[in-house]
């Protein structure tokens, strides 16, 4: 009798190992693929979301001069470039994170499934966590601030940037460090945990700033009328449509001494376009003041 009962918890044993829990572990393995799949296509929706942006969407209803900006800022518009690669990096990385964490979650619970004490490998794994976040101190730094840097949309590829020790073009952006070119042509590589603050000069438009010195003794009425002129044939001007964004201004005496009257000019303009439409402006000033015979002040001694 003990021998008949023996055998069939033995063979129940067996079931239960043979069927039962394969069956369980396979269960699970796809339920966590199951979850996988779900979290992913909600990645790809928040990341299409993402790269459309709402900006097209509200420059689509302003025009300027009969030109939607919404059609002027095309898909090659360095905005839109930089929101799509921010997107896809983001989703590249929301992705990884979120596959580790199912599969880590899978593993700890296929393990607790077939019968292992998992204590001790929790108890391992928040020591490790606490050794690596001792020892690497500075990289979870600059990985936590490349995060929030491309979840924040600080800057992106093609943006040009002050980062108060060196300015330039930025070429790659990871989540470690950001590449950045200055306008000597030399390539800088700067952790993004160094990176304490960031001044973007491309992000959705910028504005053209021209102070012009002519002579104290100038008329000023006249010295207005010209640099408004100049500025809006600038607007109206078929090449500079989508660049020049709004009606160019006069804002009048910047700075007045003895020598010099600066009058100040501005321009918003397209994200990128600040300089070609300065050195734009200048050569027609220039132009324009030697026509009207209005002196330019001399530049200070050095």
């Amino acid at each position: 009798m003990l021998t008949q009962v023996t055998a069939g918890e033995f063979f129940t044993d067996a079931t239960h190992w043979l069927v039962g829990k394969p069956l369980r572990v396979l269960a699970m393995f796809v339920i966590a693929l199951v979850v996988r799949w779900f979290t992913h296509r909600a990645i790809d929706r928040f990341v299409r979301s993402a790269e459309d942006g709402i900006l097209p969407q509200r420059l689509s209803k302003i025009s300027v001069r009969g030109v939607s900006l919404g059609d002027a800022l095309s898909l090659d518009d360095p905005g839109t470039t930089r929101r799509v690669q921010r997107a896809q990096t983001l989703g590249s990385l929301l992705k990884s994170i979120a596959s580790g964490v199912i599969f880590a979650i899978l593993f700890v619970t296929i393990l607790a499934e077939v019968g292992v004490n998992i204590a001790p490998i929790l108890a391992s794994a928040g020591i490790l966590g606490v050794a690596l976040g001792f020892g690497a101190q500075s990289l979870v730094k600059d990985f936590l601030a490349g995060i929030f840097m491309i979840f924040e949309d600080q800057f992106g590829v093609g943006d040009s940037i002050d980062l108060a020790t060196v300015s330039g073009t930025v070429e790659a952006v990871t989540l470690r460090v950001t590449r950045l070119r200055d306008v000597n042509g030399t390539v800088w590589y700067i952790r993004n945990g160094e990176i304490l603050r960031v001044g973007n000069q491309s992000q959705n438009w910028a504005r053209t700033v021209l102070d012009i010195p002519v002579v104290p003794s100038t008329d000023l009425v006249k010295v207005r009328a010209v640099l408004q002129e100049v500025a809006h044939d600038l607007w109206l001007d078929e090449d500079f449509t989508g660049v020049v964004l709004e009606e160019p201004e006069v804002w009048g005496v910047q700075e007045l001494t003895s020598e010099a009257m600066t009058v100040r000019l501005t321009l918003k303009t397209a994200p990128l376009s600040q300089w070609r439409v300065a050195r734009e402006m200048r050569e027609r000033v220039k132009a324009r003041f030697e026509h009207e015979g209005i002196a330019l002040a001399p530049a200070p001694a050095p």
